[in-house]
């Protein structure tokens, strides 16, 4: 513990258990946002009702990479996780590249989130006849995401519980209002043949579907901070995988069974896809409780932006602590033990980008949520596969006591696979998010020149402080 008034390069030990760290991570990916303006959208552009089979799938695929990646975890504690672990496994070089991509990501994820977040604020209380632009909404969440981020962990995690556990329990109801009054034509699982998974267009399904388990990742960002870390770590991951990938597959299979099979996409051809879920809660629990769930789905967005915050500025005190940010990021706070600078620049880069978008006249949602989030999500996914190679290469000389499924087969398997993915939506980055002419290679672009700039800081602290960078990404307490 910091004596008062002196910063350290420590984060705050012993704060988190395995269900705090569970909600940090499980509401970055959004529950209520997954299901009201992910599933929809997913459902319409990419495989219609086989989106619930395709999240089965990912499930999987999600559960193996977990495998390796929890695995790794239990060796190597320290905040900057994908940046750690690449250091690790791949030297230090590479782990420059994964930090700067990671603080790109995230910070991504979260300044897209702020998009979708102000339009989603605006039109809710608008019902309540306060109506003021997007832009306003935004920036009242940024300033309490500046708050709470500033802050000690465990207060955004308690935040973040109760959040999480309002929006799960509106959709929860839901799809148990379904499921008693038996869909619209009859319960069935149709959506889990491989006819329907793979009908329309499955490669935007399965995107969309990766995409919604976006933040799990994070639980061992949280290593230094948890309690018991080689216990609590694994089973947040394993845990914070299952709770969303069962809510996901059973949401959209009851969302579908909601509307019949057949009705599904003439349905959603006809409509605003966002307004999906609201209808299905229109028919389904009544106007009431409908309204309740518009409402949670704002905070549900205001949960997720703050775990991105959260996790970006844990990104940016790892990379200062270690040299490749200046070293003042890497100080928390001295009395919440918080990395407040890390936290201090992600709300400064929040206002600017924000900022670019209002004077630029862009929209929220098509234009700063789907631009950013999507760079969020390719870059998290080629990090993915960096560290399912690095896992590799970590165990090849001694697997100390880890089996050769977690240490060899299972990261081949999912880094081959998460690297095909990326250079997919890379390719198609302009079709997929509607960016055209330069944007279309310059926003995904962005995520390999961040790579290269950070094995170049890498490189310049690896020649003015070679013991230094020796030691980058391994265990810090």
């Amino acid at each position: 513990m910091a004596d008062a008034g002196i910063p350290t390069n420590q984060l705050k030990k012993n704060s988190l258990g395995v269900g705090a760290i569970t909600f940090l991570v499980v509401s970055a990916a959004a529950p209520l946002t997954g299901a009201g303006g992910g599933i929809p959208p997913s459902m319409l552009f990419g495989n219609g009702a086989g989106i619930a089979g395709s999240f089965l799938i990912v499930t999987l695929i999600l559960l193996a990479f977990s495998v390796g990646y929890v695995a790794m975890s239990r060796h190597v504690k320290n905040a900057g996780a994908f940046y750690a672990f690449a250091a690790q496994g791949l030297g230090g070089r590479i782990g420059g590249g994964a930090a700067l991509i990671a603080i790109l990501s995230y910070n991504a994820m979260q300044v897209g989130l702020m998009g979708l977040f102000g339009a989603v604020a605006s039109g809710t209380f608008a019902q309540f006849g306060l109506e003021w632009p997007w832009y306003v909404w935004t920036y009242i969440a940024i300033a309490l995401v500046a708050v709470l981020g500033y802050r000690q962990v465990d207060l955004s995690a308690k935040v973040l519980t109760w959040l999480v556990l309002a929006e799960f329990a509106i959709v929860i109801l839901l799809n148990i209002a379904i499921l008693i009054k038996g869909g619209a034509s009859g319960l069935n699982l149709q959506p889990f043949s491989w006819s329907q998974i793979t009908s329309g267009t499955p490669s935007i399904g399965f995107l969309f579907c990766f995409a919604g388990f976006i933040g799990f990742e994070a639980t061992t960002i949280y290593s230094e901070e948890a309690r018991d870390p080689a216990v609590t770590v694994p089973k947040a991951t394993y845990i914070s995988v299952l709770a969303i990938g069962i809510f996901y597959t059973i949401t959209s299979w009851l969302m579908t069974m909601g509307i019949g099979v057949e009705n599904l996409l003439p349905t959603l051809q006809g409509m605003d896809p966002s307004g999906f879920l609201f209808m299905l809660g229109e028919t389904y629990i009544g106007s009431t409780l409908t309204m309740v769930m518009g409402v949670l789905f704002m905070t549900s967005l205001f949960a997720a932006v703050l775990a991105f915050h959260n996790a970006v500025a844990r990104y940016k005190f790892v990379a200062g602590r270690e040299g490749i940010l200046p070293d003042r990021v890497g100080y928390t706070h001295p009395r919440h033990q918080s990395p407040h600078i890390g936290s201090v620049l992600q709300t400064i880069i929040a206002v600017a980008v924000v900022t670019l978008f209002v004077v630029q006249g862009l929209d929220p949602v098509l234009n700063l949520f789907v631009w950013m989030s999507q760079m969020g999500t390719l870059g998290i996914l080629g990090l993915m596969a960096v560290t399912s190679f690095a896992v590799m290469a970590f165990f090849a000389k001694d697997a100390m006591g880890e089996s050769a499924l977690s240490t060899k087969v299972l990261p081949l398997i999912t880094g081959v696979l998460m690297a095909y993915l990326f250079v997919i939506i890379f390719r198609d980055f302009g079709a997929l998010t509607g960016a055209e002419g330069n944007l279309s290679w310059m926003l995904p672009g962005l995520v390999p020149l961040f790579g290269l700039i950070g094995i170049g800081l890498a490189s310049m602290l690896a020649s003015r402080d070679p013991s230094r960078f020796k030691d980058l990404g391994k265990t810090k307490g």
